[in-house]
């Protein structure tokens, strides 16, 4: 018998109204987000502690070419299994029959298509950490893969739930004709340049611009780090800056305010049970689309000797390459 997204929902609310902690998969140990997140899961004395769900299963994970990803599994499933007594499974539809919902937390992003066509089989709730893919064509297929098995699915950097950047889509300030967002951006080859980190300041841009971007320009600034300018509909402008911290900027009808602050993972993963509990994503699949098609157009304007790039343009052939 099949489950609707919102019939799935609607059943894990009740396992947690009952008082039954939702039993949570991770998919790939190779990033500190599984031991940040599992803490503030597993552990009810750990500060901002999020009840309602228990890291208890895993799969490892893990890409070969990348250092930071091959260099890191061993110790982070070690942790897991030794502090948190996380039990590991050879695949990950062996792991799907063992959990309620599932954390996609592999660094790479290539690898996330082909990881999460078993859970999405197995219907089971998936939130994909940043990247989300390695492509755009990849971002479009998991949502259309999702949509047609009626799984929820969503993904987003922690800088989506910032105070700042939250309030500032909210109506603090009004409507928003301006924002300036900055993040570091360090690069890794196997991926389009902002997706890597730059997603950050990009989540934090979208966040509170919205969507409606029309095209992207991309440039350098005075000191050479990444500059991305987007240009929303009614003449809006958005702007991602390459920097060492989380910062940024927002004018609106009634002010200006900072926004594109880091506020540690507890909101996210807070995010992440509602979405579990629920079946309703706190992200659109709409504008996490044109969040990576801005990023990706930011690749093709460098190509292009930093002209403009319409973001129709790229999601046109993301599509077409499928």
């Amino acid at each position: 018998m099949k489950i609707s997204g919102l019939a799935l929902g609607i059943l894990l609310s009740g396992l947690a109204a009952f008082g039954a902690d939702l039993r949570l998969g991770i998919i790939g140990c190779d990033t500190s987000h599984v031991i940040a997140f599992t803490e503030v899961l597993n552990n009810p004395t750990a500060k901002g502690h999020v009840p309602g769900g228990k890291v208890v299963a895993a799969f490892r994970g893990g890409s070969p070419d990348i250092p930071s990803s091959a260099n890191r599994v061993e110790e982070y499933s070690t942790k897991l299994k030794e502090q948190y007594g996380v039990r590991f499974y050879h695949t990950i539809e062996e792991l799907c029959e063992h959990v309620d919902a599932v954390l996609l937390e592999s660094v790479d992003g290539r690898p996330h298509l082909e990881q999460v066509k078993p859970v999405i089989k197995a219907r089971k709730p998936v939130f994909i950490d940043k990247p989300m893919a390695g492509s755009l064509r990849d971002v479009i297929e998991i949502f259309e893969l999702a949509k047609k098995a009626k799984v929820p699915v969503f993904s987003s950097s922690s800088l989506r739930f910032a105070r700042d950047s939250q309030a500032a889509r909210n109506g603090a300030i009004g409507k928003i004709s301006y924002a300036e967002t900055y993040s570091p951006c360090s690069l890794e080859p196997h991926h389009p340049d902002l997706f890597w980190y730059g997603v950050h300041g990009v989540e934090a841009l979208f966040t509170v611009m919205g969507t409606g971007c029309q095209t992207v320009q991309r440039s350098q600034t005075t000191d050479g780090r990444i500059e991305v300018t987007g240009v929303w509909s009614k003449g809006r402008t958005g702007v991602f800056r390459e920097d060492k911290g989380y910062r940024g900027h927002a004018k609106g009808s009634k002010g200006a305010m900072d926004v594109g602050s880091f506020d540690g993972y507890e909101p996210l993963v807070a995010a992440i049970m509602n979405f579990f509990q629920t079946g309703v994503a706190p992200v659109t699949p709409a504008e996490t689309i044109e969040m990576f098609a801005f990023m990706e157009a930011a690749d093709e304007s460098k190509r292009r000797g930093g002209t403009p790039v319409k973001v129709k343009e790229v999601i046109k052939q993301a599509k077409a390459r499928r």
